[in-house]
């Protein structure tokens, strides 16, 4: 397959399976202004958190297949379920003959890298889907950098469909935000600092922060994500050197585009033009 995709230099792809990589696009575009985008949502197939391991590395595959084929020599996984389950498999056992040259970055890893300067005592929650506390991607990276922090985990499974259904303000969304907020400072009482573990639950963070007790940290990935690969480009001048420059960003999606544009501006505080993307399998 490597033979068939573009050699020229084109856009740093970013991937999600709904909207909530738009928060980490978001950060991305404020720190990397000059870069061009393609941001591609699996909206149709949303949301991947409970999905299987295997299904769930099919359809991350699929998508960063698509990415390379648009051009893309180096794509984001702004989602933490496929930086959880389809990561490694996809660096490991897909890149080497897709294209050995090309690569996948996660957002998972970026988020730990700096959780030890951010806790005070070393007590860690994290709040995220399903699948990304069953993988426990989370506990194994913080504990190969940080031995001696402890990590503690509650998924969130309502959380997503708040977002996603533009209910993240509404008082509906009180009860399931303090219930896990309950749930997981009930396990370890210590907790200093929370990471949102989901690239959708930024936009709760009003919610959490009303319920989350004063003294913890709330660390939200883009921020992180954005000056990691901002890191990444500068240690990597010939990925640096594929990636073009004309500040364009354009969006796809699975779904109907206009309902991805419509909820996308919940995220983006803009409206967007966005195309529509079937992705086969392969």
């Amino acid at each position: 397959m490597k033979q068939n995709l573009p050699t020229t230099p084109g856009p740093i792809g970013v991937f999600d399976s709904g909207y909530g990589g738009l928060t980490i696009l978001s950060k991305i575009r404020e720190a990397l202004p000059q870069y061009d985008y393609i941001y591609l949502g699996d909206n149709a197939r949303a949301p991947y958190g409970t999905r299987s391991f295997e299904i769930v590395y099919l359809f991350t595959l699929q998508a960063v297949t698509k990415l390379f084929e648009m051009g893309c020599h180096l794509v984001i996984l702004a989602c933490n379920t496929a930086s959880a389950k389809a990561l490694r498999s996809i660096q490991m056992n897909d890149l080497p003959t897709l294209d050995p040259t090309r690569r996948v970055l996660g957002v998972i890893r970026p988020t730990v890298e700096c959780i030890g300067n951010i806790t005070r005592n070393g007590h860690v929650g994290i709040l995220a889907t399903a699948g990304t506390i069953k993988s426990e991607s989370y506990p194994l990276e913080i504990r190969k950098l940080y031995p001696d922090i402890s990590v503690s985990g509650v998924a969130c499974p309502l959380w997503v469909s708040l977002v996603e259904n533009n209910e993240a303000t509404g008082p509906g969304a009180d009860y399931f935000v303090r219930k896990y907020i309950d749930q997981l400072l009930t396990l370890d009482p210590l907790t200093d600092t929370v990471i949102l573990g989901c690239t959708h639950y930024p936009l709760l963070l009003p919610k959490i922060q009303q319920y989350m007790p004063a003294h913890i940290r709330t660390v939200a990935q883009g921020g992180l994500v954005a000056e990691s690969l901002k890191d990444y480009l500068h240690r990597h001048p010939e990925m640096d050197a594929r990636c073009t420059r004309q500040g364009t960003c354009r969006y796809y999606t699975t779904e109907a585009t206009e309902k991805f544009s419509e909820s996308a501006s919940t995220f983006l505080n803009q409206k967007i033009d966005v195309q529509h993307l079937s992705l086969i399998h392969i």
